[in-house]
């Protein structure tokens, strides 16, 4: 896992709840980020701002937003290691 990628998820993952998700938390966990507590509402902001800095397209209904590493996994593959 790209660890400068993850981290910064990981803090997109923390402003898209609210700030009521560790990001840290976030990084180490495989369980459903709705599990973790990330709601509806924070599942559209994180699409918004993960769509807008890295330039990938997210789908609502695709497992990539189901637990944190998928969506590392589908954000790297979908941009390029320059952004990092």
């Amino acid at each position: 896992m790209n660890r400068a990628l993850a981290a910064r998820l990981a803090e997109l993952v923390h402003t898209a709840s609210g700030g009521t998700l560790d990001a840290g938390l976030v990084m180490n966990s495989r369980e459903p980020l709705t599990a973790l507590g990330l709601t509806s509402l924070g599942r559209l902001r994180l699409v918004d701002v993960v769509e807008e800095e890295f330039d990938v397209v997210l789908d609502l209904d695709e497992a990539h937003l189901d637990d944190f590493p998928s969506l590392v996994r589908h954000v790297s593959r979908h941009t390029t290691e320059d952004e990092s």
